[in-house]
């Protein structure tokens, strides 16, 4: 299941010619695929596209009464690959991805896309996941671009920019016989508004058709001497394509005044962030009216060397807004202006940051700095606004208010695996620790403090190869589902095999791609009318040579404690893998959490489990915080005068996973966790009983209130 239903929204797709379409950026891609007749989709989920796969999925059948194939890919490399169809064909395709890491995996097959060239449209949807929401390390896909010469489309954030750079993002693939990016931050991809439909199309060439005529061209596939062609093609014939269909459709847009001294040469899809900048100092209106002269590129590879010229040739200064590094528009631009003496000056990076996103705050102290520079008396004192930030404020609350690390979510089942590996680690010493890509590699954050390295998407097991040695300590590595069937069976566990390697793999078994939003994978247990499920990684692992291997519910703690201890304490030598199995707790309880609203709202009996800590009993240790780290687990004042410690507590937000309790069990910690059946709609039975434990324990109480009072009187 994935994280997000798009199903009712899906039925926005089937809008036709003249109709008013209004939703999010994702679903206005999905739209403009269909209108641009395509005859295949493909990707990999991750942010910040992930929801561009969910609509997708949930509207095959859509796809399939146009006659449009989809996949949800392996991995980024399996999605690119399948432009492979039109390097040969005249058949337009679309895949997806996040980048710049899933662009590093399919960079085999988009090197070759590249090289070969295509007959039909290709578009890659890059979610460019760059800046401060980001997972990633940070760098930037126009590198990859300008190494393959992949046309780079940077849209203006708004639906009507968007759904018309993918259309002829199409077209100009194919007037340039080259795939061609379209790049998305996340505000892009999550942008709502609004734009004027078209009729969907079915593909002018099906797959049937290729197919049934197959062709093969030589020339096409990269083996010498036609590689070494195909570098020339690029130069003499793809290029100067690129560059005419994008002047004679104006892709990219001069906006603005068109008189100054001043202007600026901006990313596409930092317009709205320009503007806003603009209109905070009193440079433009709210409407994004301004007398700046502005150049937008929507394309940001390949460059139009003469409409760069042509706007800077009247201008003295020009600022730069480029977010990242290195600083390859500057650079480019640069250059196109002095090979023709043009001696406009050029600010960027030295007013703007080299590195980090380009929030509101970064571009207005930017836009401040260059006028200061280029026109001083452009931007008044009183215009500047007031709430930003001063570097003094700024350093200011960094200091005084406290960091907030990401953890993982409350009742998460992979939380259980990190305490019983610092339960084994005060028992036999550190380990170290190679980690993954996914919800695990929170591990690496406080309370745990666990993992030294993560390397890539299903490389957990790789990261650790090197210490494949003779030693009396053993190293853990750890791979989710999800890395599993992307990469890791082929590079973590194959790898592992073929090395003989003695150390020791975790697992973490979800049950689908938890980390991406929850969608279906080869070992899902759910039934996917449209693929096949059901297939345990504990078969694959066997398949390729694994023999020893341990199951584990997630959630005991102590038997996941007691296989963590065996496998690296065991005589036995080999591969050793553990599949630590629980279902995704926020994916489960978006499931049964609406079921059992409805249940209590219908009437009928639901008992829900929660936990608590006994005021009276807790010590005010906290280790079972520390070893626990559930965001449901706090703390509260001490209602014992004599303590000041403060005591455990656990708040509402407890889903009863029964972690906190496992986990006192399993340190051997206070007994003060206790655990609380409660019962909606009780029946007849419920009440009796209840009655019945009210009245013996209303009857205890007061016995031991007598005996108190007794022997106060005593006392005196």
């Amino acid at each position: 299941m994935a994280e997000r239903s798009f199903y009712k929204e899906v039925q926005d797709l089937k809008l036709k010619d003249g109709e008013e379409f209004h939703g999010e950026g994702i679903l206005a891609v999905t739209k403009a695929l269909l209108q641009s007749g395509v005859a295949y989709v493909g990707g990999y989920q991750g942010a910040p596209i992930s929801h561009l796969m969910d609509v997708l999925a949930d509207a095959q059948e859509i796809l399939s009464d146009l006659d449009i194939h989809f996949e949800a890919s392996a991995s980024e490399a399996s999605a690119a690959a399948m432009l492979a169809a039109s390097v040969n064909y005249p058949l337009r395709g679309a895949v997806t991805w996040k980048s710049t890491v899933g662009t590093n995996v399919a960079s085999d097959a988009l090197a070759s896309v590249a090289s070969s060239g295509v007959m039909g449209g290709c578009l890659i949807i890059i979610g460019e996941d760059y800046g401060e929401g980001s997972s990633i390390m940070q760098e930037r896909s126009h590198a990859f671009a300008m190494k393959s010469q992949i046309w780079l489309l940077d849209p203006r954030p708004n639906l009507t920019s968007i759904v018309d750079m993918v259309e002829i993002g199409f077209e100009l693939s194919e007037a340039s016989n080259t795939p061609v990016m379209l790049e998305l931050r996340i505000r892009a991809c999550h942008v709502h508004g609004q734009f004027t439909a078209k009729d969907n199309k079915r593909p002018a060439f099906t797959l049937r058709e290729a197919m049934e005529n197959p062709v093969r061209d030589y020339g096409r596939v990269v083996l010498p001497p036609s590689n070494f062609q195909h570098e020339i093609e690029k130069i003499e014939k793809r290029w100067p394509a690129a560059v005419k269909f994008i002047k004679d459709n104006k892709l990219n847009e001069f906006m603005g005044g068109h008189k100054g001294h001043e202007g600026i040469i901006v990313q596409g899809g930092l317009y709205n962030t320009l503007m806003r900048a603009l209109s905070l100092v009193g440079l433009a209106d709210i409407y994004g009216n301004t007398d700046i002269p502005i150049y937008c590129m929507n394309v940001t590879y390949p460059m139009i060397d003469d409409e760069i010229a042509g706007f800077c040739a009247d201008k003295k200064s020009i600022l730069i807004v480029e977010e990242g590094q290195p600083e390859y528009l500057e650079q480019n631009i640069n250059t196109i202006l002095r090979r023709r003496d043009i001696g406009t000056r050029i600010y960027g990076k030295d007013v703007l940051p080299m590195a980090g996103e380009y929030s509101g705050q970064v571009m207005v102290e930017g836009l401040r700095k260059f006028f200061a520079s280029a026109a001083p008396k452009r931007i008044a004192k009183e215009t500047l606004p007031t709430t930003m930030l001063t570097k003094a404020e700024h350093t200011s609350l960094i200091e005084t208010v406290p960091g907030r690390p990401v953890g993982f979510c409350t009742g998460c089942p992979e939380r259980p695996i990190f305490t019983a590996m610092k339960l084994v680690q005060r028992k036999l010493g550190d380990i170290h620790v190679s980690c993954d890509i996914g919800c695990h590699l929170f591990s690496i954050l406080p309370p745990f403090n666990i993992g030294n390295t993560t390397m890539g998407y299903g490389l957990g097991w790789s990261g650790a190869s090197a210490f494949n040695t003779e030693s009396n300590r053993r190293t853990i590595s750890i791979m989710g589902d999800g890395g599993f069937w992307h990469n890791g069976l082929t590079s973590g566990i194959g790898n592992a095999v073929f090395n003989k390697n003695d150390n020791i793999l975790i697992i973490v078994d979800n049950g689908y791609s938890a980390a991406t939003g929850g969608q279906d994978i080869l070992s899902s247990r759910a039934f996917n009318k449209t693929k096949l499920t059901n297939n345990p990684i504990a078969k694959a692992i066997k398949g390729v040579g694994i023999e020893w291997q341990r199951s584990v519910n997630t959630y005991d703690l102590g038997k996941m404690t007691k296989v963590i201890t065996e496998a690296l304490t065991t005589p036995e030598k080999g591969p050793k893998v553990i599949l630590a199995q629980s279902e995704c707790m926020l994916n489960r309880q978006r499931r049964e959490k609406p079921i059992r609203n409805k249940r209590i709202k219908d009437g009928k009996r639901v008992v829900r489990s929660r936990f608590g800590v006994d005021p009276d009993t807790c010590t005010g240790d906290h280790s079972c915080i520390r070893l626990s780290g559930c965001p449901s687990l706090t703390i509260k004042d001490n209602p014992d005068p004599l303590r000041e410690d403060p005591i455990a507590h656990v708040n509402n937000d407890c889903v009863g996973c029964g972690v906190c309790g496992e986990v006192t069990h399993a340190a051997v910690l206070c007994p003060s966790f206790y655990r609380a059946d409660l019962i909606y709609n009780p029946n007849a039975y419920d009440k009796i009983r209840t009655w019945g434990r009210n009245l013996i324990i209303g009857s205890l109480q007061k016995r031991g209130e007598k005996k108190r009072a007794e022997y106060s009187f005593g006392d005196v």
